[in-house]
């Protein structure tokens, strides 16, 4: 399926009771969101089904975007043969904890808006001038689209565009709250909507209010949107 963002990117359940969840285990995150140069070599190698998203003008350092959950999951799949590696996506638990790194406030750069264009690349002074589009900050990030990755300030665990440039998708499957999550970390998956998974950090399009730590998205699994891409991770033994 092929899709346009909609006005309704990142409106999400992000209210409700926690739990407390430890991770017991270490894993490894990638820094950087995954690139089309990444993508372009796993077409190259037999993998990703052979699919070839649409830059919208850029490949290289950008990060890949028009890939649904289930493309994801075919390049963690490539990755992990080539490597020999267990390649996987994020948990959303996994997720929450490396964006938040090892903050409390609504971003990680702090509780309020100001100093997103340092951080985030979302909706700004930037996308309404390229756009005519309306709302946002206004700062400029330099970026009306996705920007090369690492190009803004990474947070305090030294990953790169956490929130904002493309959402991010991970495992679980969709649950409209927290009441029965895992508290090991562990993908949510049990008694949930699997058709739909969930995205994390907002992207260029979202307005600052959906660039928040605690956000959530959910979109059909097989969707494809210019604001969707993904990061992997590894569990370490």
């Amino acid at each position: 399926m092929m899709g346009s963002p909609n006005l309704e990117e990142g409106r999400g359940v992000d209210e409700g009771p926690r739990h407390r969840v430890t991770i017991g285990y270490a894993f490894a995150v990638g820094v950087y969101e995954i690139t089309f140069t990444e993508w372009d070599a796993c077409l190259a190698g037999g993998g990703c089904g052979g699919y070839r998203p649409d830059d919208e003008g850029g490949r290289g350092r950008q990060p890949v975007i028009r890939v649904s959950w289930e493309d994801a999951r075919e390049y963690v799949a490539w990755l992990s043969r080539r490597t020999a590696q267990q390649y996987r996506l994020l948990t959303e638990a996994e997720w929450e904890y490396v964006a938040r790194a090892g903050t409390a406030t609504a971003r990680y750069w702090g509780e309020r808006e100001v100093g997103q264009c340092g951080y985030a690349n979302g909706r700004d002074g930037t996308f309404r001038a390229a756009t005519s589009g309306t709302g946002g900050v206004d700062c400029r990030d330099g970026y009306h689209y996705t920007a090369p990755v690492g190009t803004l300030s990474p947070n305090a665990f030294g990953l790169h565009d956490v929130l904002g440039n493309v959402q991010e998708w991970v495992e679980d499957c969709w649950h409209d709250g927290y009441g029965g999550t895992p508290t090991d970390g562990r993908a949510w998956m049990a008694g949930g909507d699997c058709s739909a998974r969930v995205l994390r950090g907002g992207s260029w399009f979202a307005a600052p209010g959906n660039l928040r730590s605690a956000n959530r998205a959910r979109l059909p699994a097989d969707i494809r949107y210019s604001i969707n891409g993904f990061r992997v991770a590894r569990t370490i033994d």
